[in-house]
């Protein structure tokens, strides 16, 4: 461990607060693309399989296959260890952007749609965006910095736009993805004044006077404290993200199980939307306040017993339900967007970030496997939901059992030290 690293953060560690201002609406909007590109197929799935005649089951294999691509997200991850947080922004940029404009000019068969969706996807795991403004934030604001970047990009776009452009502006359903290339072009102007973090260029300087060893991927530097928290982080992550496979299907009960028409349920999904705002600031809010690990907790738990509720919840109860879920299910994960980034150290972060999302992706696999059990074993849903909720406690085990490090009012270099006992 070197002197700098044990040593108190020096003051020019963190810029001024209007670069701060600057770089928090930016990330915002880096994570609008995230979101956005993630989410909008629950509107754009019917759209492709007409376009394609394909079968919803078809699709899914195909996806299934296809998002295997997402199990080498450390590569992209990595690159902020390899060539800074401001250039693997820009690669990301333009992943996302240059894959929407694949879907909206060059998909005249099934593949290349599916090829350039794969391509948005895989973006769209690497939260590569919550690693700047982690680096950039005064310690007692972090989490709450952080958790208003993530609230920016829960802006539901995917329930208004799809609308407004098929329905009102009569464009093709392939601009449902064609619109975040052109969110791109503003982005890429904005990134011009873009800086890299002051954390990143010490890690730099100190490579170059040959203090500190340079690694590809984390691979000869990582060590076993970085893997106990690659291990609990994937855990929780796991977890969440098999959650929100489950939690998805809200759609089809409500329209196919409860009777609600398509407005009534984007009225429900819109109010679910807003409450997941809500939740990320309150997450992140209540973080700075209580800690880390006791808001993970107590997310977990609301989020269960309102998602376990929609087993049984009538009338008015059951949309109520839904919207508090939201706000519960977003809570939640601020800490993965809180937690994750800050745990490792500066100049290994992006390549422990990017294995503890590789790992994470499982649930990818393990999430569609699981509800087409639970929609086998009860039409009716009610044990899926039942179950779903079981699911949204493992984080609560995770946290008990492996008590991972309380990083509340830390800087990140007493982060890195204090981790270690």
């Amino acid at each position: 461990m070197s002197t700098n690293e044990q040593s108190a953060p020096s003051p020019t560690l963190h810029r001024g607060k209007g670069y701060l201002v600057y770089l928090m609406a930016y990330m915002g909007l880096v994570a609008i693309m995230d979101q956005y590109l993630s989410t909008v197929k629950t509107t754009a799935i019917p759209y492709v399989l007409k376009e394609y005649g394909i079968s919803a089951a078809r699709f899914s294999w195909l996806e299934a296959l296809y998002l295997i691509s997402s199990f080498f997200i450390f590569a992209l991850n990595g690159l902020n260890d390899i060539i800074g947080r401001k250039w693997a922004i820009l690669v990301l940029v333009l992943l996302m952007g240059l894959a929407s404009l694949g879907i909206l000019v060059f998909t005249p068969s099934l593949h290349l749609f599916m090829l350039f969706y794969a391509l948005a996807i895989y973006a769209t795991v690497s939260n590569m965006w919550t690693i700047p403004i982690s680096e950039e934030s005064p310690t007692e604001s972090r989490a709450r910095n952080v958790s208003i970047v993530y609230v920016i990009g829960l802006l539901p776009l995917q329930a208004l736009l799809p609308p407004l452009l098929i329905e009102r502006w009569g464009l093709d359903w392939r601009w449902m993805y064609g619109a975040m290339f052109v969110l791109m072009i503003p982005l890429l102007v904005m990134w011009l004044f873009m800086r890299e973090t002051h954390r990143y260029n010490r890690v730099s300087d100190e490579r170059t006077a040959g203090r500190r060893r340079r690694h590809l991927f984390g691979l000869g530097v990582i060590d076993r404290h970085d893997l106990r928290y690659i291990l609990i982080s994937a855990g929780v992550w796991l977890a969440w993200l098999t959650y929100q496979v489950l939690y998805y299907w809200a759609g089809y009960y409500f329209m196919t199980l409860k009777g609600y028409s398509l407005s009534q349920w984007s009225l429900v999904l819109l109010g679910t939307l807003v409450m997941a705002m809500l939740g990320g600031a309150a997450g992140g809010w209540l973080m700075d306040r209580i800690g880390r690990n006791r808001a993970l907790i107590l997310g977990c738990l609301g989020l269960a017993l309102f998602v376990g509720a929609l087993a049984y919840a009538e009338g008015i109860w059951l949309p109520l339900a839904a919207a508090v879920s939201g706000f519960f299910t977003s809570f939640s994960y601020t800490w993965i967007v809180v937690f994750v980034p800050e745990i490792f150290p500066t100049e290994r972060r992006g390549a422990c970030m990017g294995w503890t999302t590789t790992l994470a992706r499982v649930s990818y696999v393990a999430g569609p496997a699981l509800a087409a059990v639970l929609l086998n074993r009860s039409p009716d849903m009610q044990l899926f939901w039942l179950v779903t909720a079981a699911v949204g406690l493992l984080p609560i085990a995770i946290v008990l059992l492996f008590s991972p490090h309380e990083t509340r009012e830390q800087a990140l270099e007493e982060i890195e030290v204090r981790r270690r006992r």
